[in-house]
C-alpha cells in the first residue's frame, strides 16, 4: 500500500530538521534534505507500527481486524 504523509522541513546552520504533521511524534534529521526524509521515513513507520502494535493489545476475544486498504 502507498502512502503519503507531509514532511515540515527546516535548515539550521549545516542540518536538515524534519517532522511529520500528520503522525505526531515522528521526526527527522540529516546532513542533507534526502538523508533528513529518509530518516523522517523510517521514523513515521516506526510510529505507525508501534501504534497498531499497541491498539491490538488486549483486545477481546469477541472481537476480530481486518485490513482495509486506503488508495
Amino acid at each position: 500500500m502507498h502512502n503519503e504523509f507531509t514532511a515540515i522541513i527546516e535548515k539550521d546552520g549545516d542540518w536538515f530538521f524534519s517532522y511529520c504533521a500528520e503522525v505526531p511524534g515522528a521526526n527527522g534529521q540529516g546532513k542533507t534534505k534526502e538523508d533528513c526524509l529518509k530518516n523522517l521515513a523510517e521514523a513515521i513507520k516506526l510510529v505507525l507500527e508501534e501504534r497498531r502494535r499497541d491498539s491490538l493489545m488486549g483486545l477481546p476475544d469477541s472481537v476480530f481486524s481486518e485490513t482495509v486498504a486506503i488508495i
